[in-house]
Formats: structure tokens, sequence, C-alpha cells
């Protein structure tokens, strides 16, 4: 059974549900007000796993620095610039913008690890990347008019935010990969990683910037739905990556943690009542066949 595979698509479904719950407590409190109060509780919730199972026994200088610096640039950086293009552009526009971390993470791995892909596994990149692709770009049919296809403010700066967030995820998925095959305890690596982006944030919104402040109260319903996000984002989602990062490829584990567009589309049905048009569906068969490509390599 391709086990990292698999972990990789389940991080995909975690990040395709965390997409819709975050659009509304994102929106109501600002991206880095969002992020750290998610980043916190699964810092918490990390802590006390690590904590009580013994997991922190296992931290060396050697793993614990590498993903420091993962944490930071990943998280930190990546997830509040995600989430600064989900306010602006909305979980679809937003989706397809966070998937070109597949690509960039696939040059970085080559470029920076010497990995190479064989032929099937290189046309089952090709092939997921393409189909998330065209899930996304033909996501939607003019008669659709929900709120999440509104673009706010400049396009062109939310296009900026989203290929940076994917750049982040792609950079601190590299840097993560040497320490995850040590066989550190992914939830241990998640709770340095969150940890270290939950820090730099709490010091960046006590700065007297007003930008970063929050937008809006923290009320019970918004720490609700903000606490579920980081359950299926950080502490689920990133775990299962950092576990596929530990086996898989680079290239691969990217790819199909990327599939998170496709993955969204029936979602979006069901919480909107608006049918995606009829390309973005054959997008989704398209990723389905290039995992059937990356399986058999």
């Amino acid at each position: 059974m391709p086990i990292h595979e698999l972990a990789a698509l389940g991080a995909a479904t975690c990040w395709a549900m965390t997409g819709l719950i975050s659009a509304g407590p994102a929106g109501h409190l600002g991206a880095l007000a969002f992020n750290r109060a998610r980043q916190i509780f699964v810092t918490a919730l990390l802590g006390l796993y690590v904590l009580f199972t013994g997991a922190w026994h296992e931290l060396t200088l050697a793993t614990s620095g590498p993903l420091l610096l993962s944490g930071l640039i990943g998280i930190f950086i990546g997830d509040t610039l995600l989430f600064a293009t989900l306010n602006r552009l909305g979980p679809r526009r937003s989706g397809i913008l966070f998937a070109l971390n597949a690509p960039i993470s696939a040059l970085l791995g080559w470029l920076m690890l010497g990995e190479t892909l064989s032929g099937f596994a290189v046309a089952g990149v090709a092939l997921t990347a393409s189909g998330v692709f065209l899930a996304i770009l033909f996501g939607k049919r003019r008669a659709q008019m929900h709120q999440w296809e509104t673009v706010k403010g400049s396009l062109a700066v939310g296009v900026l935010l989203g290929i940076g967030a994917a750049t982040g995820q792609a950079i601190g998925s590299i840097i993560a990969r040497p320490a995850m095959e040590t066989g550190i305890d992914p939830f241990l690596a998640s709770l340095l990683r969150v940890g270290i982006a939950a820090t730099c944030l709490s010091i960046l919104i006590q700065l007297p910037i007003p930008s970063v402040k929050p937008k809006g109260s923290l009320t019970p319903k918004v720490a609700a739905m903000t606490a579920l996000t980081g359950v299926l984002a950080l502490a689920i989602g990133m775990t299962l990556l950092l576990f596929a990062l530990s086996g898989g490829k680079v290239g691969i584990v990217s790819t199909l943690s990327a599939t998170s567009p496709a993955i969204i589309l029936p979602m979006l049905w069901l919480r909107t009542g608006e049918r995606p048009a009829g390309g973005a569906w054959a997008g989704a068969a398209l990723v389905i066949v290039g995992m059937a490509f990356i399986f058999i390599r």
C-alpha cells in the first residue's frame, strides 16, 4: 500500500475542508489574527500530546533547527500569505495559486535534493497538476454569483500573495524533508513548526502597526471555527504531510497534497448549492488519472 502517498491525499482533503471553513473567520479576524489564533490552539494541543507520549525525548539540535526554519517559512510566511489570498480571491482562486507549490517543490527537489522521478511518476505529476489547474480555472459558470467568487481589492496583489504562499510552502517542505527522514515523530515535528510560527505571529501583532491588528473580536463561534480549522489543517493535515515527506519524494508528495482544488469541488457544491462547470469535473477526473500513474510508478 502506498501509505505515504495516501497520507498526502489525506492532507489535501483536510486542507480542502479548511478552505471552506476558514473563509468566514479569516475574513472576520483578518489573516494574521486568524492564523495566530489557530496556531496557538494547535501548539497547545500538540504540546500536550508530545508531553504525555514522551515524544519530546526525540528532540535533537540536528532536527530542531531545520524544522523551526521550515515552520518560519512554510507556516508563518506561507500560511499567512495564503489566508490573505483567501480573503481577497476566495477558496477557488486561492486554491489554484496555492497548487503551484507542487511544480515548485518538484523543481526544488531536483535542484537541491537530487531527486529523480520515473517516467510514470513524471507523467503522473504532470497530469495531476494539469487537472488541478483545469478544475479551478473552469470551476465557475457565469450563473454562479456566490460571494466567494468576488475579488476584493487588486487581483494582481491577490495573485502575488498566492504565489508567495505556494513558494513558502514549497521551501518549507524542502527544508523539512531531511529532518523527517530521520524518523522523528511527525507530531513533534508539527509542534516545532507550528510553535515557531505562532510565536512570530504573536510578536508581529504586538507591534504598533495598524494593518496587523485584528479586524474583529474573537467571538465564541469564530473561536470554535478557528480551532476546527487548526485541528484539520495543522494538527492533522500538516502531520500527514510531514509523515508523507518522511518516505515519499517531495515532488510526488507535494503534487498529491496539492489536489485540494479538485477535492473541494463537491464540497463547494454542497456548501453553496451551485454546481461547478463541466470543465471543473473534467479536471478532477484528470487528477485521478494522474494519481493512478503516480501509484504505479
